[in-house]
């Protein structure tokens, strides 16, 4: 599936709070297609976009955005090195990687430079959404498709007597936790209020002794609560 599939979305229900967005993508044809898909939703205003990876660290010292949508394949300087400089001078802008590179390496090697979510071109708009509200969320976000390929190379889990203990709607939560659903998105799948849900993953997290979503994931996996 080319770029250009990335047009073809649909209005999400997430909820999400004004940001101030900016956009590093050297393909112009990608470009337009993220403008065009943000502008569905009111709460994002792109303030700029760059085309290579230097030009997107000066773009971000010079906008300070809430948020920036990062390629990994730049010219000049590839998103990678690229966000860990924004972190470096900026370290509470969340950065959403958007990239077709799905190696086990790049997407550690993402994460690692302090990459708040990491989401495959050519899905549905929606999944960009959910990154982008996961990583307002503080939490840390992966595309479904490449989350269980990378699990083992996360850090590996303390372990803790509370695993057996979560409850029936925890495991519930769990599993769509893993399975790369945002809060809002639970709760639509569950019929339970946001804040339930939240309630939920705060639960989960101290349960497993875990200090984020993908932890939670990688403690699901490992010990096959899902």
């Amino acid at each position: 599936m080319d770029d250009s599939h990335f047009l073809a979305c649909s209005m999400s229900s997430i909820t999400l709070p004004a940001l101030r967005v900016l956009i590093v993508e050297d393909d112009p044809m990608m470009q337009l297609g993220l403008e065009q898909s943000l502008e569905d939703y009111p709460e994002l205003t792109i303030v700029d976009q760059a085309n290579d990876g230097y030009l997107g660290v000066e773009a971000a010292l010079k906008h300070r955005p809430d948020l920036v949508v990062m390629d990994i394949g730049l010219p000049r300087l590839d998103g990678i090195a690229a966000t860990q400089q924004i972190k470096a001078a900026l370290p509470n802008v969340r950065i959403v990687m958007l990239t077709s590179h799905t190696s086990e390496n790049e997407i550690i090697a993402a994460l690692s430079s302090g990459a708040d979510a990491y989401c495959i071109k050519g899905a549905d708009v929606t999944r960009l959404i959910a990154a982008i509200a996961a990583a307002c969320e503080g939490a840390t976000y992966l595309d479904p498709q490449i989350a269980r390929r990378v699990i083992e190379h996360l850090k590996p889990p303390a372990a803790d007597n509370t695993i057996g203990q979560l409850s029936q709607r925890e495991h519930q939560v769990l599993k769509l936790m893993v399975d790369g659903l945002s809060n809002p998105e639970i709760a639509a799948k569950l019929y339970l209020s946001p804040n339930t849900v939240k309630t939920h993953v705060r639960g989960i997290m101290n349960k497993l002794a875990v200090d984020d979503r993908v932890q939670a994931a990688v403690v699901a996996l490992r010990t096959g609560l899902v």
